[in-house]
């Protein structure tokens, strides 16, 4: 009998959650998508990883000649938070289709962890060293937003597109350094929230290197060459992206 009597409480409640949702209610800014092109500012924080790719195995000649087998690890230890901030500009299409640009910064970083395994201490750990890859972006991408039907004050859309990056960072004396320019494919969603005086549009999407990251170039310029062993110890990189935005219409 308790079951029977939790089951109907169950099914009126969703009954009555439905009927709310389907209950209509006054628009805010009824006719904002209508205008043919539209502009609006961009902040949020953004989680920064890239993919390496290890060489395994390497001959390293040292300052004096000699030559000895290595065997480095590289990888990134964490996603890296970081923040953005940009602008909008909107071309409407059709009724759910509108072309989004939106040049955009992204200050953050990329922690960088290195194992010697052919070096260990006293201990038999194998020698480690760290790198803070600095990584600021100004990006430059060209996204479609298919938007479903706007239903009182929220409409949901998927967005994909194409992030060409320009890299302001980088460092001689750093281990890995990374190319000045890099392409990402970027697949995300969100939902428009018509307030009363403005438009907000929280996103989130994911964003893939389609290049290969790295400066291959950059370990010929080192002069240290244990730094350069850490530096060949990798031979690609890619670079991804978490990207939560708030955008403000």
């Amino acid at each position: 009998m308790t079951i029977k009597k939790i089951l109907t409480l169950t099914i009126a409640l969703a009954a009555l959650v439905n009927s709310a949702a389907q209950e209509r209610l006054a628009q805010n800014k009824p006719y904002i998508d209508l205008r043919p092109l539209h502009f609006g500012i961009l902040v949020g924080m953004h989680l920064q990883d890239i993919e390496f790719e290890n060489v395994g195995p390497q001959t390293v000649t040292a300052a004096d000649g000699t030559q000895q087998e290595q065997l480095i690890l590289c990888d990134a230890e964490r996603w890296n938070p970081g923040f953005s901030v940009g602008v909008l500009a909107d071309l409407r299409l059709n009724n759910h289709l509108s072309l989004r640009f939106t040049p955009t910064m992204h200050f953050g970083a990329k922690h960088l962890r290195f194992i010697n395994l052919s070096q260990t201490d006293e201990n038999g750990q194998p020698h480690r060293e760290t790198q803070d890859l600095k990584s600021t972006y100004i990006s430059l991408p060209v996204d479609l937003k298919f938007s479903a039907v706007r239903f009182n004050n929220y409409r949901p859309y998927i967005m994909a597109g194409i992030n060409p990056m320009i890299n302001l960072s980088g460092e001689d004396r750093d281990y890995v350094r990374l190319k000045r320019y890099d392409t990402l494919i970027e697949v995300g969603m969100g939902c428009d929230l018509y307030l009363r005086f403005f438009k907000l549009i929280p996103e989130l999407k994911f964003c893939f290197s389609l290049t290969d990251a790295l400066d291959k170039n950059h370990a010929a310029n080192l002069q240290d060459p244990n730094m350069r062993a850490y530096a060949n110890s990798v031979t690609a990189g890619s670079t991804k992206m978490f990207v939560l935005t708030f955008y403000f219409e």
